[in-house]
């Protein structure tokens, strides 16, 4: 495998005859991811699936490129982060997103500290009425698409992209939809009025 400086990497595999760069890249990512994914459970295929969207993304991220550390190390970096995002997307792939909601509407939404049955009944309390008061709030004054944000991404964990796409938006407008549901909860509780206001299913 010859050697190549960053500019080379990125003069041939911007040229017109990419084929011997794109082979000897690959090698490199291969072997890098396998050290990389060493505690996940892959296999070879998954590897070689890996390094062939990388290598695709690495193509069309190559003008963003800007030398700020040696290309193989930029190229193996977007390769690993490409990995990841799939092996993120196929643990939630048989989630339902209506079963994580139901799931999470059935919870008590109490934190875990509060299931200490030794703390002190006076302390934990107070605690107890916030968060059945934001409970209720979410239920009554968030609308539908806040509501399944919230329980989906705050409260179930499932990664903000998977939410996104399963909901039909794209990760800006999820961001806003769940900033906006915060500081509906913020002000609600600073209001301190316990009276239900519905928000409309929108």
């Amino acid at each position: 495998m010859s050697s190549r400086t960053d500019a080379e990497w990125c003069t041939e595999l911007g040229g017109a005859a990419p084929d011997a760069a794109l082979a000897d890249l690959r090698g490199l990512l291969l072997r890098g991811l396998q050290f990389a994914l060493v505690s996940y459970r892959v296999t070879e295929n998954d590897l070689e699936d890996f390094v062939q969207d990388g290598l695709l993304k690495i193509l069309h991220e190559l003008s963003s490129y800007r030398g700020d550390a040696r290309f193989t190390t930029w190229a193996h970096k977007v390769c690993v982060r490409v990995a990841l995002t799939e092996l993120r997307r196929r643990r939630w792939r048989d989630v339902s997103l209506d079963d994580l909601i139901v799931a999470n509407e059935m919870s008590d939404f109490t934190p875990d500290v509060l299931m200490d049955h030794s703390a002190d009944p006076g302390q934990t309390a107070p605690v107890q009425m916030m968060m059945a008061t934001i409970q209720r709030i979410i239920a009554e004054e968030l609308t539908e698409r806040q509501r399944t944000a919230m329980m989906a991404v705050m409260q179930g964990g499932m990664p903000l992209q998977e939410v996104a796409e399963r909901m039909g938006t794209n990760r800006n407008a999820l961001y806003k939809l769940l900033h906006d549901a915060r500081q509906r909860l913020q002000k609600r509780m600073m209001q301190g009025d316990d009276t239900p206001r519905t928000a409309r299913n929108v």
